[in-house]
């Protein structure tokens, strides 16, 4: 077996590139003038078996940057109250740095080149981190610029489903509608709906990641 099992393998998966789920709850839908308010993350790795699975969450709440807009239905719709004593939010630079530090450890240690984008309906999120990372002047966006994997696309072909809920009961998984729109329990619920169908093409064409 060779020596850097499984670490590298995830590199090898993806031509160098490191899956991350990534979910944003925001106060609104333009990345310009809308506030971030949630940032959760989840690291993809290949396990002993040879197929993918979520790692830990990264995940924080994050203050509206100065002059942003809180859109009132964005916020009834997510049930966030922005101003919320017990959020713990973090600045953006400092929102972002906190999911980016470990994100850049794991690059090294997979041996990937960049991140790549993975999400439901991934150019939302996208669009939000960049204009955050552009706002805050972070030096450092382990992010592809405009790669992604969306899983609306994945599930749609998988399952015949783009919405995220019925996805992933059509996959299996559980899915618990009154803790949905949270960063962390869509991010996770995204990367378990990732796995099941990548392993489970994985298994169909015989491919077992170079094991």
């Amino acid at each position: 077996m060779n020596s850097d099992y499984p670490s590298q393998k995830i590199a090898r998966r993806f031509r160098g590139f490191l899956p991350v789920i990534i979910d944003v709850e925001t106060a609104g839908f333009d990345p310009q003038v809308n506030a971030l308010l949630e940032i959760a993350a989840v690291p993809i790795r290949v396990n002993s078996t040879g197929y993918l699975e979520p790692t830990d969450t990264i995940a924080c709440h994050v203050e509206p940057f100065p002059g942003s807009i809180l859109d009132p239905r964005a916020l009834e719709f997510t049930g966030i109250d922005p101003h919320h004593p017990f959020r713990m939010a973090k600045a953006e630079k400092e929102a972002l740095e906190h999911i980016f530090r470990p994100i850049q450890i794991l690059l090294k240690k997979h041996s990937c080149s960049r991140a790549i984008l993975v999400g439901h309906n991934p150019f939302f999120d996208l669009g939000f981190i960049k204009a955050a990372v552009e706002r805050s002047g972070v030096k450092k966006n382990p992010f592809h610029a405009f790669s992604t994997f969306d899983t609306a696309t994945l599930a749609g072909l998988a399952y015949g489903q783009t919405v995220l809920a019925r996805a992933a009961k059509a996959a299996g998984l559980t899915w618990n509608e009154s803790e949905a729109h949270s960063a962390i329990y869509d991010a996770e619920r995204t990367a378990e709906l990732f796995c099941k169908i990548v392993n489970s093409w994985d298994k169909q064409i015989g491919f077992t990641n170079g094991q």
